[in-house]
């Protein structure tokens, strides 16, 4: 075995540890934001995560249950996973992101949300969601505090 793929056997695992825990934590934290946003209008947990589903399979996910809420979950889940990875690979190339975790995960969380809210949603949706701007004051910082910032952290630490 070559020291380069020694050093990449070494490697693998904690890309994995990094992607896995980061998309949980910011999956939880965000997901948890959600639930809390969506109790104060009298939303439930269920409708949050069906809210999600509905981005596949329209008004339809209102629907179907716990079925459609496990498959809303799963989706929730696999975006904070890629969200994750994008952001764990980029810090492959320039390591200011692990260097300046704080910064960077905090500016990653604007990113992300402007990605979600300004191209995925409206894609999926068909309409905007920039409006009013208390709700998009909430989401940014939500995106910043419960997605950039922990997936940032996570990263670092598995970085070192």
């Amino acid at each position: 075995m070559s020291a380069e793929s020694a050093a990449l056997s070494l490697e693998e695992p904690k890309s994995h540890r990094a992607i896995i825990w980061g998309g949980l934590l910011a999956g939880i934290l965000d997901i948890t934001s959600a639930f809390i946003n969506g109790g104060l209008r009298g939303r439930s947990p269920m409708w949050v995560l069906q809210s999600v589903a509905g981005g596949l399979l329209g008004s339809d996910s209102f629907k179907g249950g716990l079925r459609t809420a496990a498959l809303g979950a799963v989706l929730h889940f696999t975006i904070a996973t890629v969200v994750c990875s994008v952001y764990y690979l980029t810090s492959r190339r320039f390591e200011i992101l692990v260097r300046r975790a704080v910064l960077c995960g905090l500016l990653y969380g604007v990113a992300v949300y402007f990605f979600m809210y300004g191209i995925v949603l409206p894609l999926t949706f068909h309409r905007g969601f920039f409006s009013p701007l208390s709700a998009v004051i909430t989401g940014l910082v939500i995106h910043m505090l419960c997605v950039g910032l922990p997936i940032s952290h996570v990263v670092r630490r598995y970085s070192n």
